[in-house]
């Protein structure tokens, strides 16, 4: 037990090469366990290969589709300023808005790729949350106001651990989804603090979400059967639950069918914590 033990250790430690060469059962188990080793180092190589073809396929998208997609929106907006029949109109509208939702998607297929494959790593740090809050409701006021809603910030002076671009980016799309499903009303943030986490809620007045559908809608792709007419592709609640998973956090849903939703999202408080999770 002693000699598996050292055996262990020098695993750990990168070290470890056979010492016994006789018919012992030993120098069997040492010979078993370099074959082990090796064999898992081969994999560790093959799957550090995979992941940098994974990250230049995902580069090579970004790049390759960002252009046509610019191009598409600049040409649209470009028409939508001629003086068209209403049909023409119709259709260029339609256009300049499947390009958004085009580019829209491959932003957010390209992030959680890179999210999932590791080759974006999340840096929480513990700080003030509500520069945090300040910023996703002033990129998002302006879209309320056209609407016709009141985007609303509770101010709060309570601290969180988390990474402000990726939190923002999680927090983004879920005010995003609030007011595209919030046809009167009000939307508000808050905040409030417990013994472990911090709690954000976004509140709306919208269409609700049916107590079967709460499962499902952090689904990669699901959309639910009353929203299908309205813009959306069925991705930014997932990446937002991959985004706050990868924190140390979770998300929760409370909703009723008509009368509107809260998303609560949950961040660590501590730094140490997140290290632990």
């Amino acid at each position: 037990m002693e000699k598996i033990e050292m055996m262990l250790d020098a695993a750990m430690a990168g070290s470890f090469s056979e010492t016994t060469f006789d018919e012992s059962r030993l120098s069997a188990l040492e010979t078993q366990f370099a074959h082990y080793l090796s064999s898992a180092e081969t994999s560790a190589q093959n799957l550090a290969q995979e992941k940098d073809k994974i990250k230049s396929l995902i580069a090579d998208i970004s790049h390759q589709t960002k252009t046509p997609i610019a191009n598409l929106l600049l040409y649209s907006e470009l028409l939508m300023e001629e003086d068209l029949p209403a049909s023409a109109k119709a259709y260029v509208d339609a256009l300049h808005k499947q390009s958004e939702k085009l580019r829209f998607l491959i932003d957010s297929l390209v992030k959680l790729s890179r999210l999932e494959n590791n080759i974006i790593s999340l840096s929480p740090q513990q700080a003030a949350l509500d520069p945090l809050l300040e910023s996703v409701t002033e990129q998002y006021t302006a879209k309320a106001s056209e609407k016709g809603l009141s985007l609303h910030l509770n101010e709060t002076d309570i601290h969180a651990v988390f990474d402000f671009k990726w939190t923002a980016e999680a927090l983004a799309n879920i005010v995003d989804n609030a007011i595209k499903y919030t046809e009167h009303g009000t939307i508000t943030i808050s905040a409030a603090s417990y013994e472990m986490f911090v709690r954000i809620d976004i509140s709306d007045t919208g269409s609700g979400i049916s107590e079967n559908e709460q499962a499902k809608i952090f689904g990669r792709f699901y959309r639910s059967k009353i929203v299908q007419e309205l813009e959306g592709v069925g991705i930014g609640l997932y990446l937002a639950r991959q985004i706050i998973s990868g924190e140390g956090g979770y998300i929760k849903v409370t909703s009723t069918l008509g009368e509107g939703s809260t998303f609560s999202v949950f961040l660590p408080k501590e730094q140490t914590f997140f290290q632990n999770c």
